[in-house]
């Protein structure tokens, strides 16, 4: 998988070349033994988001149990995933019950990779570490009336539905323009 990673962040730089720099160590890592998806690998490792996007242009967020933060659904990669387009599509269902079946993805690269600290988590045994959150922007197929999410209480305790004006930095702007076309 480190050679997938190190060949979706060139593709990714690409198109984002001014995000070199933030993304050096994790392609330094990736060419190391070490596999860079593993959520053992440290000092960081790469995690998969997923930016659904429904039909009235809203973006669904999620309010993450431990870090109490309003995220987008995603996570860890597992040892089953395939590609990192799919990690992010299992952990939007795990977390939402929003099926692959009912989205499309937008692109084939992520709209961003985010590189964030996660705090020590003694009941873990977890210290510190960064995660390369590799988001992947996808467009719900069906309209978003009741019982489109169907919330993992053990992971996250509410979601919310917000537009996509509301999503500051550059994440909100990418997400703006792969919209628009």
């Amino acid at each position: 998988m480190n050679d997938r990673v190190i060949s979706v962040v060139r593709d990714y730089l690409v198109a984002h070349p001014r995000e070199a720099e933030r993304l050096v160590p994790l392609l330094e890592l990736a060419t190391t033994a070490a596999p860079v998806t593993a959520r053992t690998t440290l000092p960081g490792h790469v995690t998969c988001g997923a930016i659904a996007v429904n039909t009235t242009f809203r973006v669904l967020q999620v309010r993450h149990r431990t870090l109490d933060r309003w995220l987008f659904p995603g996570g860890h990669v597992d040892d089953t995933d395939p590609t990192l387009v799919a990690t992010a599509l299992r952990e939007l269902a795990e977390e939402t019950g929003v099926l692959p079946s009912t989205v499309r993805p937008l692109r084939t690269i992520p709209v961003d990779i985010d590189v964030h600290s996660i705090p020590e988590n003694p009941e873990k045994g977890e210290p510190e570490h960064t995660h390369y959150d590799f988001r992947f922007i996808f467009q719900i197929l069906r309209s978003t009336g009741p019982g489109t999410v169907d919330l993992r209480h053990d992971e996250v305790t509410d979601h919310r539905w917000i537009p996509v004006s509301d999503l500051d930095g550059p994440t909100g702007a990418r997400i703006a323009a792969v919209l628009a076309g």
